[in-house]
């Protein structure tokens, strides 16, 4: 993700279907290692794993754009877009990028990193990665939305946008949100600072759409009653409040892939499957590498296929039903319905194999939400080869790692007065995230 500055050169090039692109150097990957931002008349991207400190960006309304690129990009870049856009396609023009990040550059960094972990987090029992609240985080992409409204002007065409809906998405989160900010004021610990600019954000969010609702009145009042704890006279301190009691966790155990999910019949093949996260909503399957698993069994003369996948502990456990996509040495794919049993998706179904399977059968199984499973990402090979890396697993294991260094970054104590608020500094709902795993980072 972003980092502070450097003057990387960037190119801007006038696109053949009339888009105006600024291309940085970045690393392609698949869509999960990708932060995207859309906002007035473009899209920004900025890579995940990788360090820049401005986007690329896909200018589809230059007019619209101009709004926010000399504030995010300098005036230098602003004015070739501004060019470009009457050129004839092809057109290019090289551009320093600033030596340093514009603040805005900065929270619409942080801005598309929330939008990210909303999507991507790589959530996971077996892995030992927690959840990350979702309405916490979604609170502060709240008010980090309302901080960067420069980058919008028409919420109803912009998803990412909208701070207002932000709010009443995600309200269920908001008195407890203030009761940590008092509690942390009380003890003089934890993220102070952050707690109360995102709340005064929210409030100003909140008067601006004109919310009156109870929770947005209790902190509008918490707020006028409170002043920071530096500005007042000593005081006993009272204990740190204890995070997971105030946002409510999901908790629970997953089981380990792998388990037989039927009894009956004789095993002749097992192995593990393709957790591809591209092919199915945030919330359904716990991100672990090894969450797919399946057996084939000899019933008979039959065969039939088992498969299991760890569930996330957030999945819905009725009204949805995921499906395992088999494939058995490149022939036509078998799908297999998917029930949630407990902590797994379980399902099984008759597989047209020989009745005697040789030893090195190739057997692949992938999981997807049928109707959700999206075209196949440009930025990975499609028929990348055995231990290539291109079926993703490097990228994953990549965003496993972020996670975890993000988690254990949540984890340290940090004094209230040194938070300015990095692109890469933890959101709240990532250190109620760690303190709640405890010792595990």
């Amino acid at each position: 993700m972003p980092g502070t500055g450097g003057g990387t050169g960037m190119r801007v090039t006038r696109a053949e279907d009339g888009t105006v692109r600024i291309a940085v150097p970045a690393v392609a990957g698949p869509a999960f290692t990708r932060a995207v931002l859309d906002v007035a008349g473009a899209v920004l991207t900025w890579p995940v794993l990788g360090t820049t400190a401005v986007p690329s960006a896909e200018i589809h309304d230059p007019g619209r754009a101009q709004q926010w690129l000399w504030a995010v990009y300098g005036e230098r870049t602003a004015v070739a877009v501004h060019a470009l856009a009457a050129e004839s396609p092809g057109a290019s023009a090289d551009i320093r990028a600033p030596e340093s990040e514009t603040a805005l550059a900065g929270h619409a960094a942080r801005l598309a990193l929330g939008h990210w972990a909303a999507r991507w987090w790589p959530s996971s029992s077996t892995d030992g990665i927690p959840a990350l609240e979702p309405d916490l985080l979604g609170l502060e992409l709240a008010a980090l939305t309302h901080r960067c409204q420069q980058l919008f002007d028409d919420p109803e065409d912009q998803s990412d946008g909208d701070p207002a809906e932000l709010l009443e998405a995600h309200q269920a989160a908001l008195d407890p949100l203030v009761r940590w900010w008092q509690a942390a004021r009380e003890s003089a610990s934890g993220p102070v600072r952050q707690l109360d600019d995102v709340l005064r954000l929210i409030d100003d969010a909140a008067d601006c759409a004109g919310l009156e609702g109870d929770a947005s009145r209790r902190l509008r009042s918490s707020l006028e009653a409170g002043t920071p704890h530096d500005r007042r006279g000593p005081r006993e301190l009272r204990t740190p409040p204890d995070l997971g009691s105030l946002f409510a966790a999901s908790g629970g155990h997953a089981l380990a892939a792998g388990e037989r999910l039927f009894a009956g019949g004789r095993v002749i093949a097992r192995g593990s499957g393709t957790n591809d996260w591209r092919r199915y909503p945030p919330g359904f399957v716990d991100s672990a590498e090894g969450a797919v698993s399946w057996t084939v069994s000899a019933v008979g003369a039959a065969r039939m296929i088992e498969v299991g996948v760890v569930a996330d502990v957030a999945a819905p456990g009725s009204g949805v039903r995921l499906a395992a996509e088999v494939d058995v040495e490149g022939g036509p794919s078998t799908r297999v319905p998917l029930a949630r049993r407990g902590d797994v998706w379980a399902g099984r179904a008759d597989l047209d194999v020989p009745a005697s399977l040789p030893p090195r059968t190739r057997i692949e199984v992938g999981v997807l939400l049928p109707g959700f499973d999206p075209d196949p990402d440009p930025n990975l090979d499609p028929d990348p080869g055995p231990g290539s890396g291109g079926d993703g697993r490097a990228d994953r294991d990549g965003v496993r790692t972020l996670a975890r260094h993000r988690l254990a970054a949540a984890a340290l104590p940090a004094p209230q007065d040194t938070y300015t608020q990095p692109p890469l500094a933890p959101f709240l709902a990532e250190i109620v995230a760690a303190a709640d795993a405890g010792e595990d980072f």
